[in-house]
Order: structure tokens, then C-alpha cells, then sequence
């Protein structure tokens, strides 16, 4: 297994299965990178905790760093290597600068119309396309592969893409691959995260996967919008949203006529969750749903 630091190290893995990370790598990770592997190209995984995606009073300075523990998983899980690069390799004119330039960098409509991780993290989203740009650029991949329980962070990525492709062709052909949550046993999606529950505080996080089972049962996603919070609220989490959206779009809808997907965002103590999960189509249900 290499670890990679520079620039130059990379260009052997040209063409490879990208799997961005940002360390603290568990099972949920490596899944992404077991996925990648058979492909007929190299996986490489990065490990970079991108400090221009955390807002001032964000968790940067205590996110945890466990490189030696994630290139064991990674080898474990069949990745060739890990591109750990420094903040200087990221971004070699400054953090002041990098951050500017996050705060401008364009973004597509899913950035920043729904109000869900954008309302609560606004810059959070320009931190995220330049740190993933900036990695497609130097490693150059055919394919990247991302998880959905960060299903807005899928979106604004998969646009992102399409809108560099379209405009003047960068990353050619990268495929953006999209990978289902992995769970705990008791359903809890996997997140770096979870390591900062206390034991009766990872009981009360399972109202969030229960939350979204019981909004699949509702009659019209206003309900299913109801009996989410209710059902978060009743475990003493404290909701910063939990709606019924387009499943493409992010924005809001009525009915259960084309494809949506439930997202929830809470916290227990100091400790934000998120989670997320498609609903089924039901034709005949209540009106179109609006997108508006």
C-alpha cells in the first residue's frame, strides 16, 4: 500500500476510481472503495480534511485524524492507495486566499436553492466543489464514487460535473458514482461522527432512521414531514430539518408522484446527524407535486 503526498506521486494512478474522504475511514468507507474495486483500473483513496468546507464555529479543529488506522482499512479494503496531500499541496497560494475563492466559487442551483445544508452551512458547499476539483484535477480519474447519506453533497457534486463538462470539458468522461448508506446492524447510517456519541445518546440517534421508516408510510409528503419531527422531537433531538423533497432537484413537493427523497438533519447535544432516504412513487395520490 503507497502513501502519497505529492503532486508528481500521482500520475501512475491516472484513470483511476477516485473515493474522496476526509479520514476517520469506517466500514461505510471502505464499502465505497470494495465498490470501486474490479473495475480494471486502480483505487485510490484520498484523505484530506478540507478546512475551507468548515464554517468558524464547525468541528475542523477536533475532526478526527487517524491516517495510520485509514491506510489500514483502505489496504483492507482494496484500495492501491492513499493520496494524503497537505493543506499547502491543496491550495499552494494560502488558506486566506483558498477561502476567498471558495466563497465565489459558482455553483449549481441544488448549492444553494433547497435551504437545507445550505441554510444551516452556506459556505459549507463552495468548500466542497473546490476541494473536489481540485482533487479531480490532480488525480485525474475516470470515475468517483461518493455516498448517499450526504445525498445534497451527492447532488451539488453530480452538477457540478455536468456543468464543467458542459462548459468547457473538464474531467472529460469522469462517471460520478453514486453509492447506497451503509448502516449499522440497528440501521444507523455510518458517519466518522458517531465515534462522538455517548452510549445513550447513540440510542436516541436510531429517531432518525425511524423517522424516515415511518415517513414512508404517510399518506402525502406534508405528513410525512410531521411525523418525522414528531418522532425526532419525542427522542429530545432538536430538528434543524426534516422534509420530503424532489429527489433531483432537492426543492419541495405535495405528492408522491415522482421520485423524492426524505432528508432529516438533527443533533444531539453537540452532535449534528444527517440522514436521509427515497420514498416510494404511489401514482394516483394527491396532486403533482410542485417544485417550487
Amino acid at each position: 500500500m503507497q502513501v502519497l503526498h505529492a503532486p508528481e506521486q500521482l500520475a501512475p494512478y491516472f484513470g483511476c476510481a477516485l473515493v474522496p474522504t476526509m479520514g476517520a475511514l469506517h466500514a461505510g468507507h471502505g464499502a465505497l472503495m470494495r465498490r470501486m474495486s474490479g473495475r480494471g483500473m486502480p483505487v485510490l483513496a484520498t484523505v484530506f480534511v478540507n478546512p475551507t468546507q468548515f464554517a468558524p464555529r464547525e468541528d475542523f479543529a477536533k475532526y478526527p485524524r487517524t491516517l495510520a488506522d485509514d491506510v489500514k482499512l483502505a489496504e483492507e479494503c482494496g484500495a492501491d492507495a492513499v493520496f494524503a496531500p497537505t493543506a499547502e499541496t491543496i491550495y499552494p497560494f494560502g488558506l486566506d486566499a483558498a477561502r476567498a475563492e471558495a466563497a465565489a466559487w459558482p455553483l449549481p442551483d441544488v448549492a444553494h436553492q433547497p435551504r437545507l445544508e445550505d441554510a444551516s452551512r452556506p459556505t459549507h458547499f463552495g468548500g466542497v466543489c473546490q476541494v473536489v476539483a481540485r482533487l479531480f484535477d490532480l488525480t485525474q480519474p475516470a470515475m468517483a464514487v461518493f455516498g448517499e447519506k450526504d445525498f445534497q453533497q451527492l447532488r451539488v457534486l453530480e452538477d457540478m460535473a455536468a456543468m464543467a463538462r458542459a462548459a468547457n470539458g473538464r474531467w472529460g468522461s469522469l462517471v460520478i458514482e453514486a453509492a447506497p448508506t451503509v448502516r449499522e446492524h440497528d440501521g444507523l447510517a455510518m458517519s466518522s461522527r458517531n465515534r462522538y456519541l455517548q452510549p445513550e445518546q447513540r440510542d436516541r440517534a436510531l429517531a432518525l432512521v425511524r423517522a424516515l421508516q415511518h415517513a414512508a408510510a404517510a399518506t402525502d409528503p406534508p405528513s410525512a414531514e410531521r411525523i418525522m419531527r414528531t418522532t425526532l422531537e419525542a427522542h429530545g433531538l432538536t430538528v434543524d430539518y426534516a422534509v420530503v423533497r424532489h429527489a433531483s432537484t432537492l426543492l419541495p413537493v405535495t405528492s408522491w408522484h415522482a421520485p423524492t427523497r426524505a432528508l432529516i438533519a438533527a443533533r444531539i447535544g453537540d452532535v449534528r446527524l444527517i440522514d436521509n432516504m427515497s420514498m416510494p412513487i404511489r401514482a394516483g395520490l394527491g396532486e403533482p407535486g410542485g417544485q417550487g
